[in-house]
């Protein structure tokens, strides 16, 4: 007698959940916890990319961003479990929105750079779907890919100190002082350090959504304080919150509000700020969503054990592609870039073996568009808490850097370092590569460097170059 096909069997052939030793609890159970894990960015991009005008006074809205947000990452990652079947989410990438909200704005509008994101998510993809994606990391020295990861980790660590009012500027002295004439002297940075150091904790205990229940946490502190002290805005008292004032919605479900989908310009830079500037924040968004996705997707295919012995893993042209789908619905919904989240080990952790898991993430990220009023409440003190943490794990890259060879360790550093004292993560990556290339040419290593990293170099010089470039060309 034939025995029935069920549904649940099915599910299982279709994404091998047995062939790859696990079961169907656990996928759904690693999805949930992979949502509880990464869901913080439904509060944090809001702060990023709500955080101030750009270069024409435009800004963009809290509530359209968080639901934007939610819409990219969950059809995403949807997408990336069909076609990838890998246990990996993807959500709006913190270097790239820091990145956009910091450097980019200042030079374009909001739809411009959304338009740049877009553009760099159209390269991605053609690189994936070519297989050339591969060889052009293999162009990149490993020593330069950890510096990247982890300048834009203390990038993002410097942005969360600064914001939270934990570092300011000084009039006279040092650019940098400790607090407010070098003491903590108001009470939301306090609240900052006590989240930070709650969110600590919980990471070091290995909690489940750490930095989810630390924001959490921190503002409902945030708000108990408010209610209490009524500090207010900063720009009224110099003690007040830095962006949002906590406090209470008035209501906590709300339609979703799609505002920001398909108001990117693609090409409105390169009218506003030239071909060769334009190109070089394009080239710039190409290499920071091109390595920290590499870098995350081999790391969880190795943690999952799906990896091979030389590092590649199951579908990994098309979990490429989709990869770099990512930039391109990111900068079509005006969320920034959508990439591999490494977040997605918690969910590794508690059994998550498939893509199925990424699709039970993809779902709640889809149900969260009904919760955005939520990500108004959070000041951002708390978000920045969230910040430092995650720079923090970024750094865990710097092992990786043969710091004895000189030749090495001078590049390295230089990128590390330019990118929070310039606050560009663009900086960073040019002088770099310059330095590299230079240092290995006059010290016998010519013939070891690739020639993209020549031509890309010989970019960047162009990018630094462009002031006094512009004023002789007229």
């Amino acid at each position: 007698m034939t025995q029935k096909t069920t549904v649940f069997d099915r599910i299982d052939r279709w994404f091998a959940i047995s062939q790859r030793g696990s079961t169907l609890s656990r996928e759904l159970r690693g999805g949930v916890v992979t949502f509880v894990t990464i869901s913080y960015i439904l509060v944090l991009n809001p702060l990023i990319l709500g955080g101030g005008p750009d270069v024409a006074g435009g800004s963009l809205e809290a509530v359209q961003i968080a639901t934007s947000t939610a819409l990219a990452a969950g059809a995403l990652t949807v997408l990336f479990g069909f076609v990838a079947n890998l246990p990996f989410a993807l959500a709006a990438g913190l270097g790239i929105n820091s990145f956009v909200a910091v450097s980019m704005v200042q030079q374009v509008t909001w739809a411009e750079a959304m338009g740049l994101v877009l553009l760099n998510g159209i390269v991605i993809v053609i690189l994936g779907a070519t297989g050339a994606r591969t060889a052009i990391f293999r162009a990149v020295p490993a020593a330069l890919k950890s510096a990247i990861t982890v300048g834009i980790g203390l990038f993002i660590a410097f942005i969360g100190l600064v914001d939270s009012g934990f570092v300011t500027r000084t009039d006279a002295g040092p650019p940098v002082q400790l607090g407010y004439g070098g003491s903590i002297a108001t009470v939301p940075t306090l609240v900052f350090v006590v989240t930070l150091l709650a969110i600590a904790v919980l990471v070091a205990r290995k909690v489940p959504g750490a930095i989810l229940i630390g924001i959490a946490g921190g503002t409902v502190v945030a708000i108990a304080v408010e209610a209490l002290l009524q500090l207010g805005p900063l720009a009224e008292n110099l003690g007040g919150w830095n962006l949002t004032v906590p406090a209470l919605p008035s209501a906590i479900v709300a339609p979703p509000d799609f505002g920001l989908v398909a108001t990117a310009d693609p090409f409105g830079s390169f009218a506003r700020v030239g071909p060769v500037a334009a190109l070089m924040l394009l080239l710039t968004l190409v290499f920071m969503n091109f390595f920290d996705a590499m870098g995350a997707m081999t790391g969880l295919a190795r943690n999952a054990g799906l990896a091979y012995d030389d590092g590649t893993f199951p579908r990994m042209r098309g979990a490429f592609v989709v990869e770099g789908l990512g930039a391109v619905v990111g900068g079509g919904t005006s969320s920034s870039s959508s990439t591999v989240y490494v977040d997605s080990a918690a969910g590794i952790g508690e059994g998550a073996r498939t893509g199925l898991a990424s699709v039970v993430t993809g779902m709640l990220f889809l149900l969260a568009m009904f919760f955005t009023p939520l990500a108004l409440i959070v000041p951002q003190e708390v978000g920045a808490a969230a910040l430092v943490v995650v720079g923090a794990m970024m750094m865990a890259q710097v092992v990786n850097v043969e710091w004895g060879d000189f030749a090495v360790a001078l590049p390295a550093f230089l990128t590390i370092v330019t990118m929070p004292l310039t606050y560009s993560i663009a900086n960073g990556i040019g002088i770099g590569f310059i330095s590299w290339v230079i240092v290995a040419a006059f010290t016998g290593g010519i013939r070891r460097v690739h020639w993209l990293l020549w031509v890309v170099a010989a970019g960047f010089v162009l990018f630094f170059a462009r002031g006094p470039l512009e004023a002789l060309t007229g």
